[in-house]
């Protein structure tokens, strides 16, 4: 996808596992980008290899406490801005829901203002949480959800339905050209080991050779995207012309068990591990499974990356964070002072 005039954007959650892969599609596309991230859950070793890139620069802040001044007061005028800016997966985002809350409502509020102020194009990571667990299968943009909006995933859930509110609020009053995609699972290289994910809990297991957890009976099922093909989604709903004026699925349909998945990390791994079984988390949803009729008939998107060729290279891609033998945490922490000192 080859833009005509060169973009300037910023990516709101950069350091992350998919903004850091969008980062790096929008260089390959000729932008100037901007990374925002407050390293919460992004890590610096995901941009590690931009530090010397002409068309790139990080600044590091959080939403949560507006737009930072370099950003605001800089000399970039944005023409599109992303909004990847908010832990993912259930671990993370439970840690601290309060803040995962006021990343979605006030961290969205401030990223629109400056796409208003800015006259940019506005782009939400939504997600399919906000089906929660779904008594309609598959998923349609269309079905409003099953939800507890009191349970321990209610700070995602409710937060990603409400940064939505905001987005199409500011769409329909004139104040921001907006496009807001639900993600459905996502995995590829560069997942945090530690991120509590079905498919990098799996393979992190399955190459240390310890026990492989499975959550309740392993019937629930779920459908996974490899991240290039989610890459290559967005980049086609921001530039989508004229809005979808409504949210837009992202995701693989190809569904199957999380004990399908078990078994075909095993085969590719040849690991002699143990499955345990372990009771199910609360509002865990049975089925999750993408309705993309929409991106088919608005983007020409679906996609291309197969399951098994999929998790080859992110086990891979473990398998080699492996072998460097540092403490993750400790490089990490390395790394992010080093960027700030240039």
């Amino acid at each position: 996808m080859t833009n005509k005039k060169a973009k300037k954007v910023l990516v709101a959650g950069g350091a992350g596992f998919i903004g850091s892969h969008l980062i790096d599609a929008l260089l390959e596309d000729g932008a100037t980008v901007v990374a925002l991230d407050n390293y919460l859950t992004g890590r610096a070793s995901n941009l590690r290899h931009l530090r010397d890139h002409p068309r790139f620069d990080f600044v590091e802040g959080d939403v949560i406490d507006g737009v930072p001044a370099p950003i605001r007061r800089g000399k970039t005028r944005f023409s599109h801005i992303y909004n990847l800016a908010c832990a993912a997966s259930p671990p993370h985002y439970q840690a601290d829901p309060e803040h995962t809350m006021l990343t979605n409502v006030l961290g969205t509020r401030n990223l629109l203002r400056l796409a208003e102020e800015m006259d940019a194009r506005f782009l939400l990571s939504s997600t399919s949480e906000v089906y929660g667990d779904p008594e309609v299968h598959p998923q349609p943009e269309r079905y409003r959800g099953w939800v507890n909006c009191t349970g321990p995933r209610a700070c995602y859930d409710e937060g990603k339905r409400a940064a939505e509110t905001l987005a199409f609020d500011f769409a329909r009053t004139g104040r921001a050209d907006v496009r807001v995609a639900r993600i459905f699972n996502t995995y590829g290289p560069r997942m945090r080991p530690d991120d509590g994910r079905v498919v990098s809990n799996v393979i992190c297991q399955a190459l240390a050779g310890d026990d492989i957890t499975i959550y309740g009976d392993g019937s629930q099922t779920r459908s996974f995207c490899y991240v290039s093909d989610l890459i290559d989604g967005l980049m086609r709903l921001m530039h989508s012309e004229p809005s979808p004026g409504a949210p837009v699925n992202l995701g693989n349909p190809t569904e199957l068990t999380v004990s399908d998945l078990v078994a075909r990390v095993l085969a590719l791994t040849g690991a002699a591990s143990t499955i345990v079984h372990m009771p199910l988390p609360t509002d865990d949803p049975r089925r999750r499974r993408p309705d993309i009729s929409r991106a088919k008939e608005l983007l020409g998107w679906e996609p291309r990356v197969d399951l098994q060729q999929g998790l080859e290279a992110t086990a891979a891609w473990f398998a080699a964070e492996r072998e460097q033998g540092r403490k993750p945490a400790d490089a990490e922490r390395e790394l992010i002072d080093d960027m700030a000192a240039e």
